[in-house]
């Protein structure tokens, strides 16, 4: 008799317990941060008053050209600290993540593509915090990228009290990186000095073929390959940072993303 009644305690405990995490995850769910969000090309909530009104201006511009061209946001959020929100001792990722989903930055398609590439920038000023949070879209491809943004354009210049140039410069760092293009920071690859040497191989040998045989020789039809790739690099690079298609994406930046876990943070 008492092995049953101690077999229905177990049964009561498991059950209590399953209830418990239940009740949690729907508290968590359920929880809201009480900021308001920024309309749909005004990228800019500065709480902390941390952002000077030039370089805000400047960050307005920029997101809203980037929106245009590339269909993504960039969303700029600066908050006194996360205790003012009842979240004293939440870790800013999880700020983020929750920030990000409750506005759904981004879009979670275009058509019938799969896109969600919002991107948000979230500074905690008295926890001394700062958050890249990404969109699902982007997967984790770019987080060694967002670690260089953090450390070398925005926490590097907050060590110094320029808040508001640190997170003009990460804006700029992440434009860049959503274009697709190489970081200011980022050393150039061993390739690049190998292009170098190539054609100052290709120069000489070119002067050497003109002496020996004039404009009849090989060097001509090396130099029309060489301009041939090249032309067709830029090509590819003119066409894939114009992708945004016709006039470019007139919407705004909200539009049911969520984020993807990635992203970088940093602390000083």
């Amino acid at each position: 008799m008492r092995r049953q009644e101690h077999s229905h305690h177990r049964v009561f405990v498991v059950i209590a317990q399953v209830a418990l995490v239940c009740a949690s995850a729907a508290s968590v769910s359920a929880f809201e941060i009480n900021i308001e969000r920024p309309g749909d090309r005004e990228f800019v909530r500065d709480l902390a008053d941390m952002i000077d009104a030039a370089d805000e201006q400047r960050i307005r511009t920029m997101c809203d050209k980037l929106l245009t061209d590339k269909a993504t946001p960039i969303i700029v959020v600066t908050i006194e600290s996360m205790a003012d929100y009842g979240q004293a001792g939440m870790r800013i990722e999880t700020f983020a993540t929750l920030l990000f989903d409750q506005w759904q930055i981004g879009h979670a398609k275009l058509g019938n593509q799969t896109w969600n590439t919002g991107i948000l920038l979230l500074v905690s000023k008295n926890d001394r915090k700062a958050r890249i949070e990404l969109g699902a879209g982007w997967g984790r491809e770019k987080d060694p990228l967002c670690d260089q943004i953090m450390q070398n354009q925005i926490i590097s210049r907050f060590k110094q009290g320029d808040f508001s140039g640190g997170i003009v410069a990460g804006v700029e760092g992440l434009d860049m990186m959503a274009r697709e293009l190489e970081l200011p920071t980022v050393p150039r690859p061993w390739w690049h000095y190998g292009l170098i040497v190539g054609f100052i191989g290709l120069a000489i040998f070119t002067v050497v073929s003109l002496i020996r045989r004039g404009a009849s020789g090989w060097a001509w039809l090396l130099w029309a390959a060489v301009f041939s790739v090249i032309g067709m690099l830029l090509y590819h690079m003119l066409t894939s940072r114009s992708s945004g298609g016709g006039g470019g994406f007139s919407g705004g930046s909200f539009g049911g993303g969520f984020s993807g876990g990635g992203g970088s943070t940093g602390s000083w």
